[in-house]
């Protein structure tokens, strides 16, 4: 779009994916384009580009996540990742790409009044990069009074476009439950304390959080996603560990989750005389859409002919714009990217790809919100 080639320009980040805070090579593809398309451009954390056109004082933050992910790419196609263990499984590529279009098309055009500042971040997968880059001063050295962010979403028809006022995506905070009884003999288990027996009964009390003491509905998930022991063939473990996932929709429910996996952890421990103790901590808080800036993402979509839906499910995932949307007001939103093929396989899954027919939709998308939210008036125009 307006001299790059979109396609070219994913499939080159497709093949060489980088993790979290390690974006080096992406990072500098992004800020030589930014250049190059005359913006001015900031390397730190991640990479800034400024876009200032007429006189107008409002400025609105646009976001894009740079990461990929620790997965072997299973894909077969002709711009398969190039580092073993790296890929983009997630659609990162697509979004810094959709995100450099948008900049393209702005970058030779005079219809918008006032600054649009690209984000392009890094680690978003851990829910650091967002952090991190407000805490290096983004949103003070680039003041905006909106922010929105782009996901592309599987299964869902290409460019259709999701998103709801308020509670968008769930929390997600890790857990660690440390479980320390008294090893021994496979043959003698009344002589220990087995740490895997407990453990074993703490993962089945541990979903009486979701049936048994919240809310119908509340939208909570407990994982438990790692059971790690010092146990043998003949040798009872004496400690045992537990880690995972809780997902919540509102921080009352989260603190509910982890008050509850104390009571219940600790409270199995006691009647086994052994001791248990819990870390609980939350990197992804929920993320909330305002309601402004979620009306002019349904009508701009629709101004383009996109189907919109204003009002979607609040998503189980994660997602770490959230800080951007609790420092600004803002909207996360979700693109569809397809249904067939790779591009409707889940996201993290090793063939899956983003859907480059999107890539125009994604740009263009940008470019009209731009517009609406950044018009050009009368007096501005004389």
């Amino acid at each position: 779009m307006d001299d790059l080639d979109l396609i070219a320009l994913r499939h080159d980040f497709h093949k060489t994916p980088e993790l979290g805070f390690a974006e080096d090579r992406t990072k500098a593809r992004v800020a030589a384009i930014l250049n190059d398309l005359g913006l001015e451009v900031h390397v730190g954390t991640g990479v800034v580009g400024v876009l200032k056109r007429g006189t107008g004082n409002r400025a609105i933050g646009l976001r894009a996540d740079m990461d990929a992910l620790p997965i072997h790419e299973a894909s077969t196609h002709d711009y398969v990742s190039q580092t073993p263990g790296v890929m983009h499984a997630c659609g990162h590529d697509g979004h810094v790409t959709m995100l450099l279009g948008a900049a393209a098309t702005l970058a030779k055009n005079t219809d918008f009044d006032g600054t649009v500042v690209f984000i392009f971040q890094p680690n978003e997968e851990h829910g650091l990069g967002a952090q991190a880059m407000i805490a290096e001063g983004v949103l003070k050295r680039f003041p905006v009074e909106e922010i929105y962010a782009i996901h592309n979403l599987p299964g869902a028809p290409v460019g259709q476009v999701s998103t709801r006022p308020g509670q968008v995506c769930s929390s997600e905070s890790l857990f660690e439950i440390l479980i320390e009884g008294q090893g021994g003999h496979a043959s003698m288990p009344h002589v220990g304390r087995d740490a895997i027996t407990i453990g074993a009964e703490i993962v089945q009390c541990l979903q009486t959080i979701v049936s048994r003491k919240l809310a119908p509905g509340a939208g909570v998930v407990v994982s438990v996603t790692e059971f790690l022991t010092d146990g043998q063939r003949n040798v009872l473990p004496g400690t045992a560990t537990l880690k995972g996932d809780v997902r919540a929709r509102t921080p009352a429910d989260r603190e509910d989750a982890d008050r509850l996996m104390r009571q219940i952890a600790e409270g199995i421990g006691a009647a086994h005389g052994v001791t248990v103790s819990v870390k609980f901590y939350t990197e992804f808080i929920e993320t909330i859409n305002a309601s402004e800036p979620t009306r002019a993402v349904v009508n701009a979509a629709r101004a383009m002919g996109l189907e919109a839906d204003g009002n979607c499910a609040p998503m189980s995932f994660s997602e770490d714009f959230a800080h951007f949307s609790a420092a600004v007001p803002g909207c996360f939103l979700l693109m569809g990217n397809g249904q067939e093929g790779p591009c409707g396989q889940p996201l993290h899954s090793d063939d899956y790809d983003f859907n480059d027919d999107l890539l125009p939709i994604g740009a263009a998308f940008w470019a009209q919100l731009v517009r609406d939210r950044l018009p050009v008036t009368l007096a501005n125009e004389v």
